[in-house]
C-alpha cells in the first residue's frame, strides 16, 4: 500500500512562511496530479494547490501569491511553498494524488498553525 508522507508543519507567526513536503513511499504510476487540500476546524476540506503532470497549477483563491506548489516527479514528492500565513491558513493540510486508475491516495495530514 503506498503512503504518502508529509512534513512541514508546525507552528509559525502571522505573516511567516512554512514549506510543506509530500513524499511517497513507493513509485505511483497513472498520476493525472499531485496537489494539497486543507481542512480547518468545522469546514469542509478544500483544494489549496495542485499541479498535473503537465504542469499546469491551480490554486484557491485565498492563497493565490502567496503559496507555490512545485513537483519532483522522479521522487514522486510535492512541495507547498506558505508565505504571509495568516490565521486563515490554520488547518490540517493533505497531501493528494490523483489517478487516472483508482485508487487516489492521501496523507496522514499536518498540522498547521497561524498564531502570535
Amino acid at each position: 500500500q503506498v503512503q504518502l508522507v508529509e512534513s512541514g508543519g508546525g507552528l509559525v507567526q502571522p505573516g511567516g512562511s512554512l514549506r510543506l513536503s509530500c513524499a511517497a513511499s513507493e513509485s505511483i504510476f497513472n498520476i493525472i496530479s499531485m496537489g494539497w487540500y486543507r481542512q480547518a476546524p468545522g469546514k469542509q476540506r478544500e483544494l489549496v494547490a495542485r499541479m498535473t503532470n503537465g504542469g499546469r497549477t491551480t490554486y484557491a483563491d485565498s492563497v493565490k501569491g502567496r503559496f507555490t506548489i512545485s513537483r519532483d516527479n522522479a521522487r514522486n514528492t510535492v512541495y507547498l511553498q506558505m508565505k504571509s500565513l495568516g490565521p486563515e491558513d490554520t488547518a490540517v493540510y493533505y497531501c493528494n494524488v490523483e489517478r487516472l486508475v483508482p485508487p487516489n491516495y492521501w496523507g496522514q495530514g499536518t498540522q498547521v498553525t497561524v498564531s502570535s
